[in-house]
């Protein structure tokens, strides 16, 4: 009789022993648990706090590009890859990490919205332009053609290039042509036939500025130089480029005016309205990058940011 009670009395204490390492273990996990959320919860926290302040760095070098860019233009209204707006910025060490950039005339690329005029309608000169460039870059000038119906107010497809809303709905999934001007160069990823190789290629040497522009020859790509005229050669290029050094052209019609027509030469220019900066700020293990589109007034020399996006490059 002892012996059984004995014999319960240590299964109940087996019992009781297994279910409190059940109940401590249960206990260790969810501490564990608890404890991994917290840590995931303060770094999900550390990382919004860096990139916020990556943001505000970011706006910060934006502000001081424009005050460079605003005495740029008190110094003379040439701008030339011999300036300093046109440097490379250093590298500045910041809490945690660091920011970096440059700064690039996008009026020394060829303006994609050139391709139409105020009335949305195709302008021949600019459309063979754009040929030129692509053929100087060895990819396919059916891809002017292919641009132009994508911003023609129109749904007329061009003949025999052209692509308007039949070809891209038929595609999956279906879109529609923009129908107006670019506001920005990826857009001409949706092109039909547009593929990632292509684009790389061509987006340094285009802009999608707002209305018509001119090129700023001072600061203008090889590709977008040798575009100006069908029968400019190679030879014609490297002149140029050799003539134009780092402190740009001394005269912009004695330079061109046996090498463009008269309507090429009155769209050269020696000045800017149009900058892109690009900035990039890494705090912590936060990296963006940030592009910055910014328009000064020929007059006023005012600075106005005209478009802003933000990467993780």
């Amino acid at each position: 009789m002892n012996s059984r009670r004995q014999m319960r009395g240590r299964r109940h204490r087996g019992v009781a022993l297994i279910t409190a390492m059940l109940i401590s273990a249960i206990a260790t996990m969810v501490a564990a648990n608890l404890a991994w959320d917290n840590a995931l919860d303060v770094r999900r926290t550390i990382v919004t706090l860096s990139r916020d302040q990556a943001i505000q760095v970011a706006l910060g070098a934006e502000s001081w590009v424009v005050s460079i860019l605003q005495q740029d233009l008190q110094n003379g209204p040439t701008d030339h890859l011999g300036e300093i707006w046109a440097q490379e910025l250093p590298g500045f060490p910041i809490e945690g990490g660091e920011v970096f950039g440059g700064i690039e005339d996008l009026q020394g690329r060829f303006n994609i919205n050139n391709l139409v005029d105020n009335n949305g309608d195709v302008q021949e000169e600019s459309l063979e332009q754009f040929r030129r460039l692509l053929t100087a870059l060895d990819l396919d000038p059916r891809f002017a053609g292919i641009a132009a119906d994508w911003i023609d107010s129109n749904q007329n497809a061009s003949f025999p290039d052209g692509a308007e809303d039949p070809i891209y709905t038929g595609m999956m999934p279906p879109y529609r042509t923009a129908n107006q001007p670019l506001t920005s160069t990826s857009e001409l990823a949706a092109l039909e036939g547009m593929d990632r190789a292509t684009f790389r290629i061509l987006e340094p040497h285009v802009s999608a500025l707002p209305g018509r522009t001119g090129v700023n020859v001072n600061t203008a790509t090889y590709a977008v130089l040798q575009s100006l005229d069908e029968n400019m050669t190679t030879s014609d290029v490297e002149g140029l480029l050799q003539e134009r050094e780092a402190s740009g052209f001394n005269d912009v019609q004695t330079s061109f005016s046996a090498l463009v027509t008269p309507d090429i030469l009155n769209q050269l220019e020696e000045s800017t309205q149009y900058f892109r900066l690009k900035v990039i700020v890494r705090i912590d293990t936060v990296r963006i990058t940030m592009y910055s589109v910014l328009q000064r007034a020929a007059q006023t020399g005012t600075v106005t940011p005209i478009l802003r996006s933000f990467g993780a490059a």
